[in-house]
């Protein structure tokens, strides 16, 4: 929340210092509240210090989620929009929700509509957030579209979490290699070098390879470790930049074992988000529009910005669809049958929820098969290591009996 630098008078005389806010209007009424009159007041910059500092997205969805139930049931319960957020705010756990929240506040107060106070927020409140909060203020039910958007950002929610889960095994067991191969190398090998020296013995192939690696990794073990966070540095900087972002997520998408996993995700979340939105009585064109930006993949982003494009032609939006290798005949099917019937709102949630339980099984399924396959890859590596000791040592004591 921002601060401001103040000076004033109260009845004991001259006062100054700072005082939070969310605007110098709001801090000179929260001054004003505890008899200060104010002369001079100026916001106090930002500093590294000071500054909120978030990765990634600044609230969890289930805070989200949280937020959104409640604000529901305070407006169902006959309690102003202008009360419900104060009473949020002061509520949530959430700071960077808080805070945007209380600078919502002030815009409502001021007359402004929660749609248009909530898109000075494009980190905390999304394009899909703002246009069915716009819908919901127009057609009178705002409680019944937070509810939709509640649910619809659980089951957003659920599916990222089981692709999630499904990706971090794999990596989490990976470190643990690397690890372990690292203290291998640079604690437990060198100790058997002066043994085989002194011994002389003509060494195996996998022996010379394991030493010449201890002596490498000895030297150089911090250049494993900062390869991995070039690599890890590397892939965020190429997702963030316009240019790079649709040849990685293509690669994503085409990536051995995890592509299809990946491929269902999307797919779920682009059909549930529009769903969500037709349901909401949301125009197709528009809900369109905010399915590109928040799909958070560029080539289904892509295929849906040429969709769009075929509707306001005059053509049935499977077209494009139709043409592209990441849309199985499911999708396009189903949507047809929607345009021609004009239930494309349930035709696009039943695809939903069928992509939705594909990414509950195939999640499951890659659990048990990831499982099995990295212990062997982990006990391989390891054993490895340990042949390459346990041979030469068995010839040496061959040699002394």
């Amino acid at each position: 929340m921002p601060r401001f630098k103040y000076e004033g008078r109260d009845k004991f005389g001259k006062k100054s210092g700072t005082i939070s806010g969310t605007s110098k209007q709001d801090a000179v009424r929260s001054l004003h509240d505890k008899g200060i009159r104010v002369i001079t007041i100026n916001e106090v910059p930002e500093t590294f210090l000071t500054k909120d500092i978030a990765v990634g997205h600044p609230v969890k969805l289930r805070e989200f989620v949280i937020f959104l139930r409640q604000f529901a049931t305070l407006i169902k319960a006959g309690v102003t929009i202008v009360d419900s957020i104060n009473i949020l705010a002061h509520q949530t756990s959430s700071k960077p929700l808080q805070k945007a929240l209380l600078e919502v506040g002030v815009d409502l107060r001021e007359g402004i509509p929660l749609s248009t106070a909530t898109t000075k927020h494009k980190r905390i409140f999304t394009n899909l957030f703002t246009n069915m909060i716009r819908v919901g203020e127009v057609g009178g039910n705002l409680d019944d579209t937070l509810e939709n958007l509640a649910g619809y950002y659980e089951k957003q929610n659920k599916t990222r979490q089981k692709v999630k889960s499904a990706m971090a095994y794999p990596a989490v067991v990976g470190i643990i290699a690397v690890v372990v191969v690292i203290f291998l190398l640079v604690s437990v090998v060198p100790t058997f070098v002066d043994m085989f020296a002194d011994f002389g013995a003509e060494l195996p192939a996998i022996t010379k390879f394991v030493l010449h690696a201890s002596v490498f990794m000895q030297k150089f073990w911090w250049l494993v470790v900062l390869l991995g966070l070039v690599i890890y540095l590397l892939f965020i900087f190429l997702k963030r930049k316009q240019e790079t972002r649709f040849y990685l997520d293509y690669a994503l998408l085409k990536m051995p074992i995890f592509g299809k996993l990946i491929q269902k995700a999307v797919l779920a979340r682009m059909t549930r988000t529009l769903s969500s939105m037709l349901n909401s009585s949301v125009p197709i064109l528009q809900a369109l529009s905010v399915v590109e930006t928040i799909v958070e993949n560029e080539v289904i982003a892509k295929v849906v910005k040429q969709s769009r494009q075929a509707l306001e032609q005059g053509k049935s939006m499977t077209e494009p669809m139709k043409k592209h290798w990441a849309f199985p005949p499911l999708i396009t099917h189903m949507i047809a049958i929607g345009e021609s019937t004009g239930s494309l709102d349930e035709m696009l949630g039943k695809v939903a929820n069928f992509y939705e339980d594909e990414v509950d099984n195939a999640t499951d399924q890659l659990k048990s098969l990831i499982e099995p396959l990295m212990i062997v890859f982990l006990s391989g590596i390891v054993g490895t290591i340990v042949t390459a000791i346990l041979v030469p040592m068995f010839d040496i004591f061959n040699q002394i009996q």
